[in-house]
Parts: C-alpha cells; structure tokens; sequence
C-alpha cells in the first residue's frame, strides 16, 4: 500500500512536507500518537515510526514543546516523495544517540546532526578514511596518538596554536611543541589544504566512532543492532492511524 493509499484509509490529509519520528521503544508510539496533531502510525524497517506534517522546515518549537521530557529522533523536514530519507536517517539517529540512563530527556533532531550523520553513513568507510590518514600515528602509543589527534583536531578547527590551546586548556607552547612532532609525522602535508580537510574528516570521524561505542557500552547491545538493519522502502500496514484513532 503506497503512502497516499495509507493516508486515505486512515483518513490524513497528505501534507506537502513531512518529518518522521523514530520513539525510543516501540510500545511508545501510540503515546506519542495521542499527543502529536495529524500524525500518522506505520512501519518502516520492520519499526514502528510516526511522521507528522511540517508545513515550515525551519520552525521546530512546537514540535519540540510536544516532546518535551520524551526521548525520540526526529527527521528532517522533507517533501513526501522524500518520506523514506526522513525515516531512514531519523532511525539512524536513534542508532546513534540511544537515550542514556540519568540523562536529560529530551528529542534529538537529524538537523542538528548532519554531519555526523554524513561522517558515520558507512562505518567501515570511515574507519578506512581514518586508517588511510592518520597512518603516521600508527607506530605510537595509545596516549600518544591520543593526545596528538586531539592536538591536531583544535588546531585544525581553530586555525592556529593559540585558538587550539585555549580549546584544549593548555599553554600555546604545549601546542608548539606537539604540533612540531606532527609536522615531523606528517610533513609538509599539512601544508596542503585537501590533506587539511581529509584529515579533520578522518579525526572527526575517529572521535564519533569512538563517542557511539561509548554511548552503547552504557546503555547495551540493543541501539547497536538497530545501526545494522537493512534500510528497506516505507512499508505500511493495517496498523496505521491518525492520533491513536
């Protein structure tokens, strides 16, 4: 059944635009329902989600005010031939960011995670754009290739070695000094400015690896089994409804 043949059934009227939302856990999508005006229920790579009208893309407030001290992933406002980016990259966030114990709950919006999103699009492909760049830090100890990449990371991002000390809390000289062992490692690239880019890339991307395995170590295995499913077109079913009715 296609998304306007749901929508007719379920007696929606087709928007011009749409955002999808990901709930934390499937039994929260009816509770969702019942508080989100004009939603729609389906099921897309075998998950219960929503997607709600967004007439206006860059007006999210009432959205926002809707979901307030609920954890759920939201896409990006997309028109409805787009429906199933949405989707996919609003279940790719939940993947990302699984709601932490203790932490403050609220929603997480695809706008505000692009280019992680974009970065951590293909796992083994950012490890190979990591492995590929910052192969001179091969050879060193864990604590040092640490504390280069880090280095490294602020001064690229902040363009010289009093911007990347005050980001790291350390002395201009302790940045001097790391950043002549970097150019020792990695010559006159960093120099070039392709090299400059490819290599924030590959340290960026390092560092979101390195903050999701973290996330899932807290909060378990199930987020990451979601990262693995296999992004099928919107399939919708008998389970569609508008606001729970």
């Amino acid at each position: 059944m296609s998304l306007s043949e749901l929508a007719e059934a379920a007696g929606w009227p087709l928007p011009l635009a749409v955002r999808a939302i990901v709930p934390a856990t499937p039994g929260e999508t009816q509770q969702l329902a019942a508080v989100l005006d004009h939603c729609l229920v389906g099921m897309f790579a075998g998950r219960p989600c929503l997607l709600v009208p967004s007439p206006d893309p860059d007006t999210r407030a009432p959205l926002e005010n809707l979901l307030r001290g609920r954890f759920a992933a939201v896409g990006h406002a997309v028109p409805l031939r787009d429906t199933a980016s949405s989707l996919r990259w609003a279940l790719r966030l939940a993947a990302l960011t699984p709601a932490r114990p203790g932490a403050e709950v609220r929603p997480v919006f695809v706008d505000d995670h692009l280019s992680t999103l974009l970065l951590l699009q293909d796992e083994p492909l950012a490890h190979a754009l990591a492995a590929r760049w910052l192969r001179p830090l091969a050879d060193l100890t864990p604590r040092q290739s640490e504390r280069l990449e880090v280095t490294l990371l602020a001064w690229l991002e902040g363009g010289g070695a009093p911007e990347a000390a005050k980001a790291l809390s350390v002395h201009p000289q302790t940045v001097r000094y790391r950043m002549r062992q970097l150019e020792k490692l990695f010559g006159t690239g960093l120099r070039d400015p392709r090299t400059r880019f490819e290599l924030e890339m590959a340290l960026r991307s390092r560092r979101l690896m390195a903050q999701v395995r973290r996330q899932h170590s807290r909060v378990g295995r199930r987020a990451a089994r979601v990262i693995q499913a296999d992004f099928t077109p919107l399939v919708v079913g008998r389970m569609a409804r508008v606001n729970g009715l």
